[in-house]
């Protein structure tokens, strides 16, 4: 008996058959294995005090500083300093040309020399007169006379000498002196130039008592008090000294819209000087927020990221979330938006990570 296909159903078989003979196909392959998931350190967003701050641009300035101005006028000849010197009190900073004051006190060391060997002669004729008086050779008139001379030349010889004295303490006004331990500000003047008791030298400034001018806007004029504590801090947000308002003013700063308030810097902050602008940091109340650490935050075109281990299956997966985060407190942020306490957030190999890749937490 004949075989009989059936030609409908055989027919695709054969096609698909010998096309994987032309093809040369192979079995199928294996699905890739999982991606194993990356061991990183992670932190819980946890409640911590922050406080609530704003900062501020403040200028120090010293409570002992000196405006150096001559009190005669000349010609600078030398210059012994330059801006920056810590100078001692007495320490001369610059000299004005002396040699006109010079000559003014030599001729009256002169005329002084003259009207004391008149007033010596006086005194020596004085007492000849009185002896020959007493030996009732000469009249009591001729003594008289010689007595009178005596207290003239002796007045008018004091009076020169106050004058001398008074020419050579002008002398000394041609070196100017810093005035206190402290440090040399600008120089505006250079050598030969005209200088009068009008004009501007230099000024002295002492490091050892400064004070931070902070002006703070109106509209937290119901908040400011004494005693709120102060961070003085530099433009890498180190704190270089920490202080509390010790005065506020009592009136407002029309052309700023602002009221000053003053804080003292502690001797020991030697890294400021006068008239240097500083950020001042004012806390005006401190309470729990959530916080999370600075490692943890990434920026990303302009926008602050952190990768959050959010549990998948059996396991966990970095998550981006974009947070929105205020001001460092230590090593930490505080959280303003976008995460809830108790969410662990992802420290380590944040390089390495991509949106959905497994994670697996050490921390």
């Amino acid at each position: 008996m004949p075989l009989i296909l059936n030609t409908p159903r055989v027919l695709p078989i054969l096609v698909c058959a010998a096309a994987c003979l032309v093809a040369g196909c192979k079995p199928a392959a294996a699905p890739p294995p999982p991606m194993q998931a990356m061991p990183v350190q992670v932190a819980p967003v946890s409640l911590s005090p922050v406080p609530n701050s704003d900062t501020y641009v403040a200028t120090i300035k010293s409570r002992r500083s000196s405006t150096m101005q001559p009190q005669v006028d000349g010609n600078i000849v030398k210059i012994f300093v330059k801006s920056g010197d810590v100078v001692k009190p007495g320490q001369v900073l610059m000299r004005i040309d002396p040699l006109k004051q010079m000559a003014s006190v030599q001729s009256q060391q002169g005329t002084q020399a003259q009207k004391k060997a008149l007033y010596d002669y006086n005194k020596i004729e004085v007492e000849r007169q009185r002896k020959l008086f007493e030996a009732g050779v000469v009249s009591r008139d001729t003594y008289d006379q010689a007595n009178q001379a005596f207290e003239n030349s002796k007045a008018d010889y004091d009076s020169n000498a106050a004058l001398t004295d008074t020419q050579k303490q002008q002398l000394a006004y041609y070196d100017i002196r810093a005035p206190f331990n402290g440090v040399v500000g600008d120089i505006p003047v250079h050598l030969g130039d005209y200088v009068s008791p009008t004009t501007l030298l230099t000024t002295v400034d002492e490091n050892a008592d400064l004070e931070a001018y902070i002006y703070i806007p109106t509209e937290r004029a119901s908040e400011i008090r004494k005693g709120l504590p102060v961070a003085i801090i530099d433009t890498a947000g180190n704190v270089l000294a920490k202080s509390t308002i010790n005065f506020l003013s009592p009136q407002v700063d029309n052309g700023l819209q602002s009221i000053l308030a003053k804080a003292d810097i502690p001797r020991t902050a030697q890294l400021l000087r006068n008239q240097q602008l500083v950020k001042a940091r004012v806390t005006w109340s401190t309470a729990p927020a959530p916080t999370i650490p600075v490692l943890a935050v990434s920026l990303v075109g302009g926008q602050t990221f952190v990768y959050v281990a959010t549990p998948k299956g059996d396991g966990y997966v970095a998550h981006q979330v974009p947070v929105t985060v205020g001001e460092t407190v230590g090593n930490t942020y505080p959280v303003r938006a976008g995460l809830k306490t108790g969410e662990k957030v992802i420290t380590s190999g944040l390089q390495f990570l991509q949106e959905g890749a497994p994670v697996k937490p050490l921390g």
